[in-house]
């Protein structure tokens, strides 16, 4: 019997931290699908060729749709959802949580929710600890729902070379002693995931723990072994390594917490300073079209010539009104380098010095 046609014979081993960040991004654009053999995931890249896609498209949907499950897609209500659920239970602070509370109730309530959690550090760390407590619950629910026997690798205090022999023999029938007592302990574990406390964790009784310093272990990464991936999924393997979930971000438009970051902090100053020089570059050239008409009609004395220079200046002046500071972009006159104009028959020291001319009947001779 091939590898293909045969049952694992203990729960399969899925990354609880791959799995949150694919239940982040899963939105309307992005489909991403969970094998129930070995359990990789799968990201449909609309980027690939056309013929790659739609090799996949039939592997998943004609040729083997059993072995497959799409991973739900995050919804409006849901996103809204663990938004207020976390001001409600975890937010102390009155004017913070009418803040938040505003903030989710306007337009990109998912992203300005995330610039604000970002920007309050206290804030930051319960919001990451809510969010995957609830992804938990979420994930585990939904692999109860599709029937799946699996262990979290996270939750594994295994070596790392007991982890990767397990994976190697996961078909096999005869296996050493060590393997096969760590298949008796996966399948008790993976009993613990379909227990009503696995959706209803208690809470923990006792007195709080002192305020220390977390050190959060280094999370042993164990290599990504899958013997059954039929040719046309290959290329759309999602192996993203992971390491910690405080990396995976309630984002589905970054990839990345470093991306999200450099977006909330970086890239909107940067596209104002952008849009700052291409109206200063607009103007410069518009005033420099407006002084070469100036001189033609100097040197042609056209009343054609003139109603053009009189539409360009209307052009420039309307140029300049729109280039005003703007109270959307937060722009004031100081970062625009406005220089003040002068008033009526103000000179410049420069001109008052080159007026200052010495009469020859003054000078000195000898």
């Amino acid at each position: 019997m091939s590898k293909a046609s045969s049952a694992a014979q203990n729960p399969i081993l899925l990354r609880f931290n791959r799995l949150m960040d694919a239940f982040a991004k899963s939105d309307d654009e992005r489909d991403f699908y969970l094998d129930r053999m070995e359990g990789f995931i799968v990201y449909v890249d609309l980027d690939k060729g056309e013929q790659e896609i739609e090799d996949l498209e039939k592997e998943l949907l004609f040729d083997h749709p059993e072995r497959y499950c799409l991973i739900p897609k995050m919804t409006f209500y849901e996103t809204k959802k663990f938004m207020e659920g976390f001001i409600n239970e975890k937010v102390y602070d009155i004017d913070t949580k009418e803040k938040l509370l505003d903030i989710i109730q306007a337009k990109e309530a998912r992203e300005n929710f995330l610039e604000f959690i970002y920007d309050h550090l206290t804030e930051l760390e319960k919001w990451q600890q809510f969010y995957q407590e609830r992804s938990r619950i979420r994930i585990i629910e939904w692999l109860r729902n599709q029937k799946i026997q699996f262990v979290f690798e996270e939750d594994l205090d295994f070596t790392k070379n007991l982890l990767e022999k397990i994976k190697r023999h996961l078909f096999d029938n005869k296996v050493p002693k060590d393997v096969a007592a760590a298949r008796e302990a996966l399948q008790l574990k993976a009993k613990t995931y379909y227990s009503s406390e696995a959706l209803n964790p208690r809470p923990k009784r006792g007195r709080p723990p002192k305020q220390v310093v977390k050190a959060e272990p280094e999370m042993q990464v164990t290599v990504d072994m899958y013997t059954t991936v039929p040719q046309p999924v290959k290329g759309f393997l999602y192996l993203p390594d992971i390491s910690s979930a405080a990396a995976i971000t309630f984002s589905s438009r970054f990839k990345t917490k470093a991306e999200l970051l450099d977006n909330l902090r970086g890239n909107p100053r940067a596209k104002v300073d952008h849009k700052l020089q291409a109206l200063s570059e607009r103007l410069e050239s518009l005033r420099h079209l407006s002084g070469r008409l100036m001189d033609i009609q100097e040197i042609t004395g056209s009343d054609k010539d003139a109603n053009l220079i009189r539409s360009v200046k209307k052009v420039t002046a309307s140029t300049e009104e729109s280039d005003k500071p703007s109270k959307e972009l937060g722009i004031t006159k100081k970062q625009l380098g406005a220089i003040p104009k002068k008033k009526d028959g103000e000179e410049s020291e420069t001109i008052k010095k080159m007026k200052i001319v010495t009469h020859i009947s003054k000078k000195d001779t000898k």
